[in-house]
Formats: structure tokens, sequence, C-alpha cells
């Protein structure tokens, strides 16, 4: 269902934008600073979640069901690193860096 704008992952961003650009600059309470990090780092996974479920991933499902059915495509290993990555690209796109 196509929602009217914004749209979660533009508010998201939104929120994120505000407090990197506008809050934590001001911060000087270390505790206060590492927290407003925390959130900022939250809704940029969030962003790239909102991202990534706007796509439906059918093909995921099938790959596991065809290797839980004992017929493993020769692809599988590159199919399964990819699935991996998408998730790395979601969660922490700096760790998948380090490996591409």
């Amino acid at each position: 269902m196509q929602h009217d704008r914004p749209t979660p992952q533009e508010l998201a961003e939104a929120v994120r934008e505000f407090l990197q650009e506008e809050i934590l600059p001001i911060l000087d309470d270390h505790r206060l600073k590492f927290r407003t990090l925390v959130a900022i780092n939250g809704l940029g996974i969030a962003e790239r979640e909102l991202e990534a479920t706007a796509e439906p991933r059918q093909e995921d499902w099938e790959l596991a069901r065809r290797i839980r059915a004992g017929d493993v495509p020769e692809d599988a290993v590159a199919l399964l690193k990819e699935q991996v990555a998408r998730k790395l690209r979601v969660c922490n796109p700096r760790h998948l860096d380090k490996y591409e």
C-alpha cells in the first residue's frame, strides 16, 4: 500500500539529518553525544531497511526451498554471498566495504 508523503524512509532520513547536522554539533555531554550517535546509526539502519524491503525478495525464499529439498543450484554460494551482502548493506555497510 502506498502512503502519502513523506514516506517512512523520508521521515527517518529527515530525523537522522536533523540529529546529525543540528543537534550533534552542539552537544558537549559525552554520554548524550554517544546516545545521539547511536540514534543516528539506528535511523540509518531503518532507512536502509525500508529501502531494502521495498523490493520483495521472493528469490531468497525460493533458493532456501531448493537447498532444503536437496536441489542446490551451481551458483548457490554466489547467491548466498549476495544475500549476506544485501543484509550487510542494511545493517553495517562499512563492514561490507572491508570485503568487497
